[in-house]
């Protein structure tokens, strides 16, 4: 069968071509790889908190930068203007990171609404910036029972619809009340050669991506648009 060569519907002008050495930027980035750390519990022995702690210590083991948010005192979302002291403060990691680890406990076989709400008070955009495109995410939950695999796959939605690398290995902890110490350090076990594995995969897609992450998300729909159109679709106040 031939196939017609005309296609008459694109927009030649803004068209590409994938080019592979824009993949292969001749120039890396020699910084440590900078990684924010987001968790959905405020209870005072939070295992989505030890979870991330031993997380951030395994990134920082490979070489990375890591900050976690402490999602105490965060509004709910559209409950706060957006300069809000801990809203400010989560935007400006968004910024900052190159890469995020999400982790959730599982509640009524979903991620909580504490998770829900940091990643909702993150924009789509900021202008002609979005926070989170192009940047890589690991995503762990822990629960109470046994092991489930709700939240993260919920947080695999979100991080797509954020536009975000979301990478193949993830980490669920069952009964995560049992793989925790006293002093709160994860015991040896299944579970925690799981999250080093998840940990130095982030870390690879990181490395592997950061320098090529504005041309990886580039698309042609939204190169045919301006800059005020592009705000106005994903401004969540249309809404």
């Amino acid at each position: 069968m031939s196939l017609s060569p005309e296609l008459p519907n694109l927009d030649l002008e803004v068209f590409r071509e994938p080019n592979l050495q824009r993949l292969l930027p001749s120039e890396r980035a020699t910084h440590a790889p900078r990684i924010l750390l987001l968790y959905g519990s405020v209870r005072e022995r939070s295992y989505s908190r030890l979870l991330t702690e031993e997380a951030a210590r395994l990134l920082r083991k490979m070489g990375a930068e890591t900050r976690i948010f402490d999602p105490r005192g965060l509004p709910l979302p559209d409950g706060a203007p957006e300069d809000h002291p801990k809203v400010k403060e989560l935007r400006d990691l968004a910024q900052w990171a190159e890469g995020m680890v999400w982790c959730s406990p599982e509640r009524h076989g979903a991620m909580t609404g504490i998770m829900k709400s940091q990643i909702d008070w993150i924009p789509l955009s900021v202008g002609s910036v979005r926070p989170t495109q192009g940047k890589t995410l690991a995503v762990m939950e822990v629960s109470g029972g046994s092991q489930s695999f709700n939240a993260v796959n919920q947080l695999r939605v979100l991080g797509r619809w954020m536009r975000m690398i979301t990478i193949p290995n993830q980490s669920s902890v069952a009964k995560a009340f049992l793989e925790f110490d006293e002093s709160g350090r994860m015991k040896p076990s299944p579970y925690y050669e799981r999250v080093v594995d998840v940990m130095e995969e982030l870390i690879k897609f990181t490395l592997l991506t950061r320098d090529c992450a504005e041309y990886l998300v580039d698309r042609y729909s939204e190169r045919r648009e301006s800059a005020e159109a592009l705000s106005k679709r994903v401004n969540l106040r249309s809404i």
